[in-house]
């Protein structure tokens, strides 16, 4: 199952889950995300610790979506680059293998 990003997600499960949350909260003032608090206090209520009001938690979390939604596709990529690279070097070794034994 996908961990989902919302007000209620717990920090430490984020950053756990998405590394790029942890930019992102640097960004926004939470120089906190690494003390033992932040692996069972949520977004909302760090950012509210914070003095932030409800639209500017949206907006945290919003971004926070965003910067996890890239670090998916870059993950992704690289994973069909690999997938690639692979395919390409059995290819290649069985291509090799065949020469040598004609």
């Amino acid at each position: 199952m996908a961990f989902v990003i919302s007000r209620a997600s717990p920090i430490g499960e984020l950053v756990m889950n998405h590394p790029s949350a942890a930019a992102v909260l640097l960004d926004r003032g939470f120089h906190c995300i690494g003390c033992g608090l932040s692996a069972y206090e949520t977004i909302e209520q760090g950012a509210a610790a914070h003095g932030f009001d409800d639209a500017t938690i949206d907006a945290l979390v919003k971004e926070i979506q965003e910067a996890a939604k890239k670090e998916e596709e870059l993950l992704n990529s690289a994973a069909a680059a690999s997938a690639l690279a692979a395919k390409d070097v059995k290819k290649s070794e069985k291509k090799n293998k065949k020469s040598k034994s004609g």
